[in-house]
Formats: C-alpha cells, structure tokens, sequence
C-alpha cells in the first residue's frame, strides 16, 4: 500500500511521563512490539545518496511474527518528517532476503527498538526504546494539524522535531565513536 507518512518524532528523556498522559487522556493502548529493522543499500550507496530507503523488518507482538518489506521516498519539505511510504507484508522473509541480495541490495545496518503504540484521536503515536540512542515519541497521522494537536495535549510541544531516520541517526553515531 502507497501512502504519504507524515509524522513527528520527538526525543524524550522518559516515556513513562507520555504514557502516563496518555492514559490521563484516554487514549487506547495497541500493542507492545519488538522490531528489528535490516536496512538494505547497494554497494555504491545509491539509496542513502537519493535519501530513499528500503527496509525488512520483522515484528513481534507476544507470540506472533510479522514480516514487512517497506520502500520510503525522499522526505519532502516540512517541519514534520514526510516521505512516500509503500509497505507490504511478506510471507517469506528468508526468500526475499535472496532476491534483494540477487537484485544487489545488501544489508547495510540492522535497528532495533521496542515500540509500545497508542492509538489517540486520528494519530498513532508511538513510544520508541532503542538501546544504542535512547526514547523517541513518534507521532504519526492524517496531516500536521492534527499531529501538533497531539503534540500539544501532550505536552510536548516544546521538543524540536528530528527528520532523521532511526538508521540515520545510529549512523552518525558510528561514524563520531570512530572518529
């Protein structure tokens, strides 16, 4: 399925604060999931030097397994992080795998994090644990309205948005601690 993902993320120092909040204002708790993301380039990079990225990633919610093959387009222009989304689940994550390597994708980095997601008003807002960056809020919906509503009975509203990928910013990471 295509679509246009328009969305916030917001670094936090605790999630407990925004789940509380959330609770407070009624919002429906979804799922809890781990999710483990293979982010796949060429070679020479061509991806990541478009802003493009293709990911498999493999979710689990208590004793069920998701696989997912996603394609996201360059971010457009925004405050908000907005790109081309097309995303579908696939049943064989071991035979894509070998057709991505065949058609010379490789897997260049591997993310992974704990999501525990809400769905409140029109917007999904997750809360994000990755052990190499720390706690993200993300959240994601119709349009920037409605997500800076969200963002403001939240209360967090004074947080600067991050446009950068969970990849990119695990990126740069590595490339400080080698330098």
């Amino acid at each position: 399925m295509m679509c246009l993902e328009i969305e916030a993320k917001l670094k936090v120092d605790s999630l407990s604060d925004v789940e509380r909040k959330l609770t407070e204002l009624g919002a429906k708790f979804v799922a809890e999931q781990f999710q483990s993301d293979s982010h796949l380039d060429t070679s020479d990079a061509t991806l990541l030097r478009a802003d493009q990225c293709v990911r498999l990633r493999r979710q689990v919610v208590g004793e069920a397994e998701l696989h997912m093959l996603t394609y996201k387009g360059g971010k457009e222009g925004s405050d908000f992080k907005k790109r081309r989304e097309i995303e579908a689940e696939i049943k064989d994550a071991d035979s894509m795998r070998r057709l991505l390597a065949e058609l010379g994708y490789e897997q260049v980095l591997v993310v992974e994090k704990t999501r525990r997601l809400w769905q409140f008003d029109r917007c999904e807002v997750a809360l994000d644990e990755l052990p190499s960056l720390g706690c993200f809020v993300e959240i994601e919906g119709p349009d920037e309205k409605e997500i800076a509503g969200v963002q403001e009975r939240l209360g967090l509203s004074d947080l600067p948005h991050i446009t950068k990928s969970y990849a990119h910013l695990i990126a740069e990471q590595r490339c400080r601690s080698d330098a």
